[in-house]
């Protein structure tokens, strides 16, 4: 069953998702709600979804980073995006630490609940996750590149921010014009010609 997501106005999408407690996760209705978040992310397409994304307080995320959705991304795009095929997973009470070893990596973003929109966001390129998965069961995850920016937009969403939240404004675009104009450049370019970081 495909799942609406709603889009950013949605007061379910600014508000702290709550946590979800074991017998909640054990249960059929959360076995079932997983199983449409999972349909409703590959349908979109998309590489991640949070509950509140589908209108459903609740901290829990579906992440998949297929690798047919690489298939037709230039190899030096991937390297530079550190972009690696992620399985399907489900992170269930987040806590995420965010590395300062490395300076944060701009690059694009868009998100299923901002629908036909795109821009420049800083993310941190090491995150540590400590999660419980769809069983109950603690898991630890250490991630990195297009990976640990994919957790720390999802996780986000539990905390009712949105990635046009954290974004340059000078970035914003829809995601046409973005692939008409800018998807081809290296991101430093685009940084100096959109003139992101000029006071307003």
């Amino acid at each position: 069953m495909i799942l609406k997501i709603v889009q950013v106005g949605e007061p379910v999408l600014r508000a702290r998702a709550r946590a979800v407690s074991t017998k909640e996760i054990r249960s059929k209705a959360t076995r079932d709600l997983i199983e449409q978040m999972r349909e409703t992310m590959r349908d979109a397409p998309g590489v991640g979804l949070a509950a509140p994304q589908v209108g459903e307080p609740l901290q829990l995320v579906v992440i998949e980073d297929r690798e047919e959705y690489q298939r037709y991304v230039a190899s030096e795009r991937l390297a530079a995006l550190k972009r690696k095929p992620v399985p399907f997973q489900v992170i269930i009470n987040p806590r995420i630490t965010v590395s300062e070893t490395l300076a944060p990596a701009r690059f694009f973003e868009g998100c299923l609940s901002v629908k036909g929109l795109v821009g420049l966001v800083p993310r941190g390129l090491d995150v540590h996750v400590d999660a419980l998965n769809e069983k109950g069961d603690s898991v630890g995850i250490d991630a990195h590149g297009w990976y640990a920016r994919i957790l720390q937009h999802e996780i986000d969403h539990l905390q009712g921010v949105l990635c046009i939240d954290r974004m340059y404004p000078r970035s914003l675009m829809t995601q046409e014009n973005y692939s008409q104009y800018w998807g081809g450049k290296p991101i430093d370019e685009i940084w100096r010609e959109l003139e992101v970081d000029r006071a307003p």
